[in-house]
Protein backbone atom coordinates (compact mmCIF):
# COMPACT_ATOMS: atom_id res chain seq x y z
CA UNK A 1 0.00 0.00 0.00
CA UNK A 2 1.30 3.45 -0.90
CA UNK A 3 2.33 5.78 1.90
CA UNK A 4 -0.13 8.56 2.59
CA UNK A 5 0.34 11.96 4.13
CA UNK A 6 0.36 11.62 7.90
CA UNK A 7 1.58 8.01 7.86
CA UNK A 8 4.69 7.21 9.85
CA UNK A 9 7.69 6.99 7.55
CA UNK A 10 8.93 3.38 7.64
CA UNK A 11 12.13 2.95 9.64
CA UNK A 12 14.98 0.99 8.10
CA UNK A 13 18.70 0.31 8.32
CA UNK A 14 20.79 0.59 5.18
CA UNK A 15 24.33 0.94 3.89
CA UNK A 16 25.14 4.39 2.54
CA UNK A 17 28.13 6.24 1.15
CA UNK A 18 28.59 7.71 4.65
CA UNK A 19 28.31 4.41 6.52
CA UNK A 20 25.36 2.44 7.97
CA UNK A 21 22.22 4.47 8.68
CA UNK A 22 19.30 3.67 10.97
CA UNK A 23 16.80 6.05 9.41
CA UNK A 24 14.73 7.32 12.35
CA UNK A 25 17.80 7.59 14.56
CA UNK A 26 19.68 9.40 11.78
CA UNK A 27 16.84 11.90 11.41
CA UNK A 28 16.76 12.63 15.13
CA UNK A 29 14.89 15.91 15.69
CA UNK A 30 15.47 17.09 12.13
CA UNK A 31 13.21 17.26 9.12
CA UNK A 32 14.23 14.95 6.29
CA UNK A 33 14.07 14.67 2.51
CA UNK A 34 14.39 11.17 1.05
CA UNK A 35 14.59 11.01 -2.73
CA UNK A 36 15.16 8.09 -5.08
CA UNK A 37 16.92 7.70 -8.41
CA UNK A 38 16.17 5.20 -11.18
CA UNK A 39 19.83 4.16 -11.46
CA UNK A 40 23.44 5.32 -11.09
CA UNK A 41 25.27 6.83 -14.05
CA UNK A 42 22.08 8.19 -15.60
CA UNK A 43 22.09 11.73 -17.01
CA UNK A 44 19.09 13.32 -15.29
CA UNK A 45 19.99 11.85 -11.89
CA UNK A 46 23.52 13.20 -12.23
CA UNK A 47 22.19 16.74 -12.60
CA UNK A 48 19.74 16.27 -9.72
CA UNK A 49 22.35 15.07 -7.24
CA UNK A 50 24.62 17.94 -8.18
CA UNK A 51 21.82 20.44 -7.59
CA UNK A 52 20.85 18.85 -4.27
CA UNK A 53 24.48 19.01 -3.14
CA UNK A 54 24.72 22.67 -4.17
CA UNK A 55 21.58 23.47 -2.16
CA UNK A 56 22.56 21.49 0.93
CA UNK A 57 23.40 24.68 2.90
CA UNK A 58 19.80 25.81 2.31
CA UNK A 59 18.48 22.52 3.70
CA UNK A 60 20.86 22.85 6.65
CA UNK A 61 19.39 26.29 7.43
CA UNK A 62 15.99 24.62 7.66
CA UNK A 63 17.17 21.87 10.04
CA UNK A 64 16.64 19.36 7.25
CA UNK A 65 18.75 16.33 6.35
CA UNK A 66 18.76 15.01 2.78
CA UNK A 67 19.46 11.45 1.69
CA UNK A 68 19.39 9.85 -1.75
CA UNK A 69 18.63 6.29 -2.78
CA UNK A 70 19.37 4.08 -5.76
CA UNK A 71 19.03 0.33 -6.26
CA UNK A 72 22.66 0.10 -7.34
CA UNK A 73 25.41 -1.17 -4.98
CA UNK A 74 27.65 1.00 -2.83
CA UNK A 75 30.69 0.58 -5.09
CA UNK A 76 28.84 2.14 -8.01
CA UNK A 77 27.62 5.04 -5.83
CA UNK A 78 31.21 5.97 -4.99
CA UNK A 79 32.31 5.92 -8.62
CA UNK A 80 29.25 7.90 -9.67
CA UNK A 81 29.92 10.52 -7.00
CA UNK A 82 33.22 11.31 -8.72
CA UNK A 83 31.39 11.90 -12.01
CA UNK A 84 28.86 14.16 -10.27
CA UNK A 85 31.62 16.29 -8.74
CA UNK A 86 33.38 16.52 -12.10
CA UNK A 87 30.36 17.37 -14.25
CA UNK A 88 28.20 19.39 -11.83
CA UNK A 89 30.89 21.30 -9.95
CA UNK A 90 29.65 20.20 -6.51
CA UNK A 91 30.69 17.05 -4.68
CA UNK A 92 27.92 14.93 -3.18
CA UNK A 93 27.78 15.99 0.48
CA UNK A 94 24.97 13.81 1.82
CA UNK A 95 24.50 10.03 2.14
CA UNK A 96 23.35 7.90 -0.77
CA UNK A 97 21.58 4.66 0.13
CA UNK A 98 22.63 1.48 -1.66
CA UNK A 99 19.30 -0.36 -1.91
CA UNK A 100 20.40 -3.29 -4.06
CA UNK A 101 17.88 -5.64 -2.43
CA UNK A 102 15.12 -3.01 -3.00
CA UNK A 103 14.01 -3.31 0.62
CA UNK A 104 13.66 0.44 1.17
CA UNK A 105 12.27 1.04 -2.32
CA UNK A 106 9.45 -1.42 -1.67
CA UNK A 107 8.73 0.02 1.80
CA UNK A 108 8.26 3.45 0.24
CA UNK A 109 6.50 2.20 -2.91
CA UNK A 110 9.21 3.67 -5.11
CA UNK A 111 9.10 0.93 -7.73
CA UNK A 112 6.26 1.26 -10.19
CA UNK A 113 5.99 -1.70 -12.58
CA UNK A 114 4.00 0.39 -15.06
CA UNK A 115 7.05 2.61 -15.43
CA UNK A 116 9.78 -0.02 -15.13
CA UNK A 117 9.75 -3.32 -13.29
CA UNK A 118 12.98 -2.91 -11.33
CA UNK A 119 14.15 0.72 -11.25
CA UNK A 120 12.79 3.32 -8.87
CA UNK A 121 10.92 6.31 -10.20
CA UNK A 122 11.83 9.82 -9.03
CA UNK A 123 10.12 9.88 -5.65
CA UNK A 124 10.45 12.61 -3.01
CA UNK A 125 9.35 12.32 0.61
CA UNK A 126 9.49 15.12 3.15
CA UNK A 127 9.38 13.74 6.67
CA UNK A 128 8.83 15.78 9.84
CA UNK A 129 10.65 15.51 13.17
CA UNK A 130 7.67 13.43 14.33
CA UNK A 131 8.67 10.88 11.63
CA UNK A 132 5.38 11.44 9.79
CA UNK A 133 5.21 11.84 6.00
CA UNK A 134 4.43 15.47 5.19
CA UNK A 135 4.80 15.43 1.38
CA UNK A 136 5.07 12.91 -1.42
CA UNK A 137 6.00 13.68 -5.02
CA UNK A 138 6.47 11.23 -7.88
CA UNK A 139 8.06 12.19 -11.18
CA UNK A 140 8.47 10.01 -14.27
CA UNK A 141 12.02 8.88 -15.04
CA UNK A 142 12.27 11.38 -17.90
CA UNK A 143 11.62 14.49 -15.79
CA UNK A 144 14.15 16.01 -13.42
CA UNK A 145 12.96 17.40 -10.12
CA UNK A 146 12.88 21.06 -9.11
CA UNK A 147 14.72 21.31 -5.79
CA UNK A 148 13.81 24.97 -5.44
CA UNK A 149 10.20 23.75 -5.25
CA UNK A 150 11.17 21.19 -2.61
CA UNK A 151 12.66 24.04 -0.55
CA UNK A 152 9.54 26.17 -1.12
CA UNK A 153 7.26 23.40 0.12
CA UNK A 154 9.56 22.77 3.07
CA UNK A 155 9.29 26.46 4.03
CA UNK A 156 5.49 26.20 3.85
CA UNK A 157 5.38 22.98 5.88
CA UNK A 158 7.62 24.37 8.60
CA UNK A 159 5.64 27.62 8.84
CA UNK A 160 2.20 26.02 8.86
CA UNK A 161 3.25 23.31 11.34
CA UNK A 162 3.58 25.94 14.06
CA UNK A 163 1.35 28.84 13.00
CA UNK A 164 -2.39 28.89 12.33
CA UNK A 165 -1.98 29.75 8.66
CA UNK A 166 -1.86 28.15 5.22
CA UNK A 167 0.13 29.28 2.19
CA UNK A 168 -1.72 30.36 -0.98
CA UNK A 169 -0.97 29.64 -4.62
CA UNK A 170 2.62 30.33 -5.73
CA UNK A 171 3.55 31.39 -2.18
CA UNK A 172 7.20 31.89 -1.39
CA UNK A 173 9.08 32.91 1.75
CA UNK A 174 7.99 36.39 2.87
CA UNK A 175 4.67 36.51 0.98
CA UNK A 176 1.30 37.01 2.67
CA UNK A 177 -0.44 33.93 4.00
CA UNK A 178 -4.02 32.73 4.58
CA UNK A 179 -5.52 32.54 8.07
CA UNK A 180 -7.03 29.11 8.79
CA UNK A 181 -10.85 28.95 8.69
CA UNK A 182 -10.80 27.39 12.17
CA UNK A 183 -9.46 30.67 13.62
CA UNK A 184 -12.26 33.00 14.72
CA UNK A 185 -12.18 36.68 13.82
CA UNK A 186 -11.55 37.56 17.47
CA UNK A 187 -8.60 35.18 17.65
CA UNK A 188 -7.33 36.40 14.30
CA UNK A 189 -7.35 39.97 15.56
CA UNK A 190 -5.13 38.90 18.45
CA UNK A 191 -2.82 36.62 16.48
CA UNK A 192 -2.63 38.66 13.29
CA UNK A 193 -3.25 42.36 14.00
CA UNK A 194 -4.22 44.26 10.88
CA UNK A 195 -5.24 41.20 8.88
CA UNK A 196 -7.53 41.87 5.95
CA UNK A 197 -10.74 40.13 4.96
CA UNK A 198 -11.12 39.49 1.23
CA UNK A 199 -14.14 37.25 1.77
CA UNK A 200 -15.44 35.86 5.08
CA UNK A 201 -13.66 32.60 4.23
CA UNK A 202 -10.52 34.28 2.80
CA UNK A 203 -8.50 36.31 5.30
CA UNK A 204 -4.94 37.35 4.53
CA UNK A 205 -2.10 38.44 6.77
CA UNK A 206 1.61 39.08 6.62
CA UNK A 207 3.74 36.01 7.11
CA UNK A 208 4.24 35.50 10.85
CA UNK A 209 7.70 34.83 12.17
CA UNK A 210 8.44 31.16 12.80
Amino acid sequence: MALRLGDEAPDFTAETTEGPVSFHQWLGESWGVLFSHPADFTPVCTTELGRAAYLKPEFDKRNTKIIGLSVDPLSKHSDWAADIAETQGTAVNFPMIADSDRKVSLMYDMIHPNAEATATVRSVFIIGPDKKVKLTLTYPPSTGRNFDEVLRVLDSLQLTAYKKVATPVDWKQGDDVVILPSVSNDEAATLFPGYRTVKPYLRMTSQPKK
